[in-house]
């Protein structure tokens, strides 16, 4: 029974709530508008908050009061996970108030959203662009700004991700081999790249164990006329694997196709 009772409130208590919000809605009473819309948003509920705010947009539209609707309108965005939605609001400030009282959290701002929008590897890495150069205009306007570091770990994280969506596009190629023809080459060329583009990258490893490991399936695979001069490739790349990392993770896997490698350029 007392569970039916605190159940039968809470109904009770939602259905009051609803009412005074819809009222709201209809009211003309800016002002009440905007305090309501505050307190919705300090109590978490971004979604009413938003759409009241959004409402008085247009009333304050040229006072005081209109940058810090639009700095409430694309963090309540923020609070529903909207991340574009919340960028072109603070975009749209920055815009509006270039030397407003948040246009360097709104600057920040925009990079952190196209950051949270960053997808899978996998997919489609525009936003991440776009992340990357938000936040390196960020750093570059706000040189001595505190929020500085954290965008240089975002985009060192961004950049691995792009330098991690090269890999898997070189291993794609190594994978399909010979199918249609030379993958392996393409497999080595996007690596190559992926190596001048990120050198810092935390895939570098694994990038330039995927070139040995290519160079030396190509050289397997070749035709009788070019298989020594690719052996002989192998082994440079060899050389290139172990004097960056002599105690690798692939040392092993390296040492074997040298092994094999040395035996055939010797024979």
């Amino acid at each position: 029974m007392k569970t039916i009772k605190i159940l039968f409130l809470v109904a009770v208590l939602t259905l009051i709530s609803c009412g005074e919000y819809q009222n709201l809605l209809k009211s003309d009473d800016a002002e009440l508008k905007y305090n309501k819309a505050v307190e919705y948003f300090d109590k978490g509920d971004f979604m009413r908050s938003s759409t009241l705010f959004d409402a008085v947009a247009t009333y304050y539209k040229g006072t005081e009061r209109s940058e810090t609707v639009l700095n409430y309108l694309a963090k309540a965005n923020m609070g529903q996970k909207d991340y574009f939605t919340a960028s072109e609001y603070y975009k749209t400030y920055v815009k509006t108030y270039p030397k407003g009282k948040y246009v360097i959290e709104s600057k920040y701002m925009i990079g952190y959203c196209y950051y949270l929008d960053s997808p899978d590897a996998r997919l489609d890495q525009t936003p991440t662009h776009s992340a990357i150069a938000a936040l390196q205009e960020f750093i570059d306007v706000y040189p001595e700004s505190e929020r500085v570091p954290e965008a240089n770990k975002l985009l060192d994280e961004l950049t691995n991700k792009l330098a991690y969506k090269s890999y898997l596009n070189a291993k794609l190629y190594y994978n399909l081999g010979n199918y249609l023809g030379n993958n392996y080459e393409s497999a080595v060329i996007t690596a190559q790249n992926a190596l001048k583009k990120y050198t810092a990258t935390a895939y570098r490893e694994e990038l330039i164990m995927l070139i040995l490991d290519s160079k030396y399936e190509q050289a397997l695979q070749s035709v009788e006329e070019k298989k020594i001069e690719r052996y002989r490739n192998t082994i440079d790349e060899y050389y290139n694997y172990v004097n960056e990392y002599p105690t690798g993770k692939f040392r092993k896997q390296a040492d074997k196709i040298f092994s094999e490698t040395k035996k055939i350029v010797k024979d």
